[in-house]
């Protein structure tokens, strides 16, 4: 695929952005976001407005400085729009300081956030038509024309035919986005990507001084161009990566208005985006009149009120802006997933029905299938010795790096002319097959562990190369070690359709229980994020190694970072199709329509071929088509998140605050468990029975509903009452589910059902989870 540049100009930019490195600041130099709540504009801000908010910072730090010159100097953002606050350069004990006075939300520091792909580490990109939603059952949403998705990420690459405009109308003229390109002439907006701005200032603060080549919100890594039109990419045919996955490229709202908002850069100690930048992002796409945000991005979890993409989301919320968040790739043990507020949709990530086969045929005929991308071949047929690379290590070399393949381990004298047993874990994964490829060898097997089980990443090694699961690597580590002289082939990639089992759970999907807040089920929702073909960047490698001299229009990617915009182009469909829904219906209308079900059929596995739970996938695999008619959803608004945050035990002032107006915690205070959520989370079944409300909107034709339950084991549930009768749309039914513990079930630990809520036509679906 030949890739021509629009100008001299831009190959420039790119090259001074890749040989570029900013400074590292020293350790004295610290930067904190100061967190005041929400604005009290009244009707249109206006800049004289948001001057005012500006210049009450300036005397807010300079109270505490002694100087407003020096305050002046300090603050890098000042958050004007919706959210109030600033950023700004303070030692610990100013900010300490500040952190105490009445008017202040929060005081955290500008830490770093990290983007939720795998890449080369853990490394992979169209649909097969399981997910695809159909035209006739989406046709009164137009693909989501009237919608507007602004993605926070590191960019778009705008010369992608996925930001093409043919066909589309004037841009809508709600939107006050702007292009901010006076510094990059090669970057233009149109009436596809109505919008682009870049926001750095939280990343220099942590690095030192950055060079005119940042400022441009032009995608020199590839995520964000994959990210956004993965969520609205316009239609594409012929798309392909290296001849594999041949189809039309799509996005979720295909017809959808999108706007880039760069706030990740190149990574420094493995971070790539800061809070400072992140909140100006959500300041500024919440002010030009975004639908749906979309954040393939995260933190460790944290207190909500620390949490840079929490806070702007609730802010997005209040104007009732859908915002849909990655889980995180720091599965696939237990309590890691992030974005954990329940005013978000966070996504996990599953695989799709399609893969990437290439297989490893052994001398002793035994044919084990793998996955690869490789855009070289070995010739047709012919075997080689194989080796395990630890055999070729340099002789006074480590035995770990050989095993792992780590580049400079490899003996090319031991390497040459072979095909090498590698390991996975630690470096990356390409990064293994060019150590085997400088080393001399001619093909590379990916060994996986008992960890990553069963998962497979069709990567775009730079040599032919295979990776096999866990259990077929054991055999074929057998066969190596136990033979005389051993030989193998691997076959060139091809595409196979129609995989089962599928959906499967990603190893890398961060899992639940929130350990921030364990009473709201997270994920939400789970979606294709394994090799999801979408729109790259032409500044970077399909590998984003700088050895790798190739360039793809579109790429092949893994990670909840590509699972999270499925969900967002879902959700500017229902945006669409219907305007008036809150963001918590349209999560409901996502959430009780998905299925725990593969197309075996049976239930969704993990990596290791366990049955997953819903600590892993929500409430299941998204089905669109559904999503458009769910006959009942559950919904919730502002008021209902401030009580949750006030059962969790933040302060009245705090939240009152937070709110931006004169809210009081209700009395007494709601349960946790009580929150109208599409799940059901008890996280401590200790006395003899707790008993949970939830309220459901009928939102379909008049229509009586029917409950049936699936017990969590060791658990009884009882439903009052158990049918609803609704006469008309937008009308209300309220419900209890009491939760007994069986006294002679000894069972402990986390136990899941579900409650389901059907008139024959729908089947509103809720997970029920238990901890004993």
């Amino acid at each position: 695929m030949k890739l021509t540049y629009p100008s001299l100009l831009l190959l420039l930019l790119v090259l001074l952005h890749l040989v570029s490195k900013p400074i590292l600041a020293s350790k004295d130099s610290l930067s904190y976001v100061v967190y005041f709540g929400a604005h009290s504009h009244v009707g249109e801000i206006t800049e004289d407005a948001m001057d005012r908010v500006r210049e009450t910072h300036y005397d807010f730090l300079g109270s505490f400085t002694g100087s407003r010159e020096k305050a002046t100097d300090d603050i890098f953002y000042s958050y004007t729009k919706h959210i109030n606050g600033f950023a700004a350069h303070l030692d610990h004990d100013l900010a300490y300081a500040i952190s105490k006075h009445p008017e202040v939300v929060s005081v955290f520091p500008n830490k770093a956030l990290k983007l939720h792909t795998t890449r080369s580490w853990d490394f992979l990109g169209l649909e097969h038509n399981s997910y695809v939603p159909s035209s006739s059952i989406w046709r009164k949403a137009r693909f989501g024309e009237d919608t507007i998705i602004a993605n926070l990420d590191t960019g778009v690459w705008p010369e992608s035919k996925s930001f093409r405009d043919e066909g589309l109308g004037p841009i809508p003229s709600r939107w006050k986005g702007i292009c901010q390109n006076q510094k990059d002439a090669t970057f233009h907006c149109n009436r596809k990507l109505v919008g682009a701005r870049y926001f750095h200032k939280g990343y220099a603060a942590a690095v030192g001084p950055l060079n005119s080549s940042f400022d441009s919100p032009r995608d020199l890594d590839g995520h964000g161009s994959h990210t956004l039109s993965t969520a609205g990419g316009a239609f594409v045919p012929g798309v392909s990566v290296f001849g594999q996955g041949n189809g039309t490229a799509k996005g979720g709202s295909p017809r959808a208005r999108v706007a880039a908002y760069k706030v990740c850069w190149p990574p420094m100690k493995g971070n790539e985006c800061y809070d400072a930048d992140v909140l100006a992002a959500f300041d500024a796409a919440i002010h030009d009149g975004a639908d749906v945000i979309s954040v393939s991005l995260g933190s460790e979890p944290t207190s909500f009120f620390n949490d840079s993409v929490a806070i702007g989301s609730f802010h997005a919320a209040k104007k009732r802006i859908v915002v849909v968040c990655s889980a995180g790739n720091s599965g696939p043990g237990d309590g890691t997933v992030s974005n954990a507020a329940p005013w978000q949709i966070t996504v996990g990530a599953s695989t799709m029905d399609r893969e990437f086969a290439s297989n490893l045929v052994l001398g002793n005929g035994k044919h084990y299938k793998g996955q690869s991308l490789a855009s070289t071949a070995l010739p047709h047929a012919k075997f080689y010795p194989i080796i395990a690379s630890i055999t070729a290590k340099f002789k006074n070399g480590s035995a770990l790096d050989a095993q792992l393949c780590k580049l400079g381990s490899l003996d090319p004298k031991k390497a040459k002319g072979k095909i090498l047993v590698c390991l996975r874990g630690q470096n990356g994964r390409v990064e293994k097959g060019r150590a085997v490829a400088l080393a001399g060898g001619v093909g590379m097997v990916l060994e996986n562990t008992n960890v990553t089980g069963n998962d497979l990443t069709a990567d775009p090694h730079v040599l032919p190369a295979t990776q096999l699961t866990s259990k077929d690597s054991l055999a074929v580590s057998r066969y190596v070690s136990q033979t005389k002289n051993p030989i193998a082939h691997i076959t060139p990639s091809r595409t196979a359709l129609g995989l089962k089992p599928a959906p499967v759970m990603a190893s890398f999907s961060s899992k639940g229980p929130s350990t921030v807040a364990p009473e709201i089920l997270k994920p939400d929702i789970t979606a294709p994020g394994v090799s999801v073909i979408a729109a790259y960047t032409g500044a970077v490698s399909p590998t984003n190694e700088q050895f790798d001299p190739r360039r793809l229009l579109y790429n092949a990617v893994s990670g909840t970072s590509m699972s999270c915009p499925h969900i967002s182009g879902i959700a500017g469909l229902l945006k669409t199709r219907y305007p008036s829904w809150s963001p918590a219906a349209i999560r409901s209308a996502i959430m009780t329509t998905a299925t725990t079900m593969d197309d075996i059929p049976g239930p969704i596995q993990n990596a290791t071929n366990m049955k997953a739970t819903p600590f892993s996938f929500g409430a299941g695999h998204v089905q669109p088509n559904l999503a458009v008619n769910p006959g009942l959803v559950y919904d919730s608004g502002i008021k209902d998140y401030l009580n949750f945050l006030c059962s969790l035990g933040y302060n009245a002032s705090q939240i009152a605050v937070f709110s931006g107006n004169n809210f009081t915690c209700s009395s007494p205070k709601t349960s946790l468990v009580n929150l109208n959520y599409p799940s059901i989370t008890v996280p401590n079944l200790t006395s003899s029975k707790v008993t949970v409300s939830r309220t459901v909107k009928n939102v379909g034709r008049p229509s009586t509903y029917t409950v049936r339950v699936t017990n969590p084991r060791g658990v009884y549930v009882a439903v009052n009452p158990t049918s609803l009768n609704f006469t008309k749309v937008g009308e209300k039914k309220t419900f209890k589910v009491t939760l007994v513990k069986d006294k002679g079930n000894k069972a402990k630990g986390y136990v899941f059902g579900e409650l389901v809520w059907s008139d024959k036509k729908h089947r509103v679906r809720s997970p029920i989870v238990v901890k004993l």
